[in-house]
């Protein structure tokens, strides 16, 4: 299997969430894009009123914490830009399915039950992802 390897410099920690998500390779940053996508339709929690991606990316507080890395500023890839494109159009994954939340814990560190009181769905990789209660955001249903 061929590895990746990713360097990078952050003194805020954008650079490094950009970073983890292209270590995680195309299924990773397709399930990063889940989680986007799940914000902008969700319309509960902290994500109500968010209706475009641009609002989800720069929503105040909790938007995409990549916003201030220079590798956002980037030009995409043509297969980043298909994969956008995978994830606009409705392919998801588990377990980002229903997820509005992810983090990566720290080395050997387990994902926590729940986060931000919700529960863990599942991990992938270095990436935890938890998804609210159905109930409570009908339109992940």
């Amino acid at each position: 299997m061929d590895k990746i390897y990713v360097v990078y410099w952050s003194q805020t920690g954008n650079t490094q969430a950009m970073a983890e998500a292209i270590g995680e390779g195309n299924l990773g940053m397709l399930m990063v894009g889940n989680v986007g996508i799940n914000r902008v339709i969700s319309n509960c929690l902290t994500f109500k009123d968010i209706r475009t991606i641009s609002e989800m990316i720069y929503q105040t507080p909790g938007g995409f914490a990549g916003k201030d890395s220079p590798l956002f500023f980037s030009n995409p890839t043509t297969s980043q830009r298909r994969l956008a494109d995978r994830v606009i159009r409705g392919e998801y994954y588990y377990p980002a399915t229903h997820a509005l939340w992810f983090y990566a814990p720290s080395t050997g560190e387990s994902c926590k039950s729940t986060w931000w009181d919700q529960d863990l769905s599942g991990r992938y990789k270095s990436h935890c992802f938890y998804q609210p209660d159905l109930n409570v955001c009908t339109e992940l249903r």
